[in-house]
């Protein structure tokens, strides 16, 4: 999977996760800023994005992501 495909992929479980239309997000999303999720979204996510990619990335490292570029940069250095 390229970086194109991962962002995208990423944008549309951020999406499914936060109850949002992918078209409201981009990768300067924040989630603390725009998303204002619970933890349990994130959560959610972290195992969406686990089941998706086969990456194996820690809640702690998800969490400690500011933005959904952030978040495609952990993800793909699982990869």
């Amino acid at each position: 999977m390229d970086r194109q495909e991962l962002e995208k992929k990423i944008l549309e479980l951020v999406a499914v996760s936060y109850k949002k239309d992918v078209d409201e997000l981009s990768l300067e999303t924040s989630f603390k800023k725009d998303l204002q999720g619970a933890s349990v979204q994130m959560v959610a996510l972290v195992a969406e994005i686990e089941n998706e990619t086969d990456a194996c990335i820690t809640l702690q490292d998800a969490a400690a992501c500011e933005t959904i570029a952030d978040l495609v940069d952990v993800v793909e250095q699982e990869l």
